[in-house]
């Protein structure tokens, strides 16, 4: 299941009740990056995601263009996560239609 730029910062707005994890690499957490965001980098994602959060919880992953964070949702969703949320587009999607001031590169 997907999230728009546009919803994501509706359910930020009204009071986060979710994790919002980053799966780019850190070289690009360094450039931009969502508020409240927390990283978790694909490239170590299978070996840190399951002791760093709960199948309970409700979880949107986001990327560059929302490639990655569909690999990652998927292998949340294999491990039995039930409330695990992509961002459409990625963050290059949130910098063009929500926040013009997130760097795009």
């Amino acid at each position: 299941m997907n999230i728009t730029p546009q919803e994501l910062k509706a359910r930020l707005e009204m009071g986060k009740d979710f994790r919002l994890i980053d799966v780019r690499e850190s070289d690009e957490w360094a450039v931009a990056r969502l508020p409240e965001a927390e990283l978790i980098p694909l490239s170590q994602f299978q070996q840190l995601a399951p002791a760093q959060l709960a199948p309970e919880e409700k979880i949107v992953l986001y990327c560059h263009h929302g490639m990655r964070s569909a690999r990652a949702q998927a292998f949340l969703k294999a491990q039995g996560y039930d409330d695990v949320l992509n961002l459409t587009g990625g963050i290059d999607a949130w910098s063009t239609s929500v926040d013009s001031t997130v760097p795009r590169y």
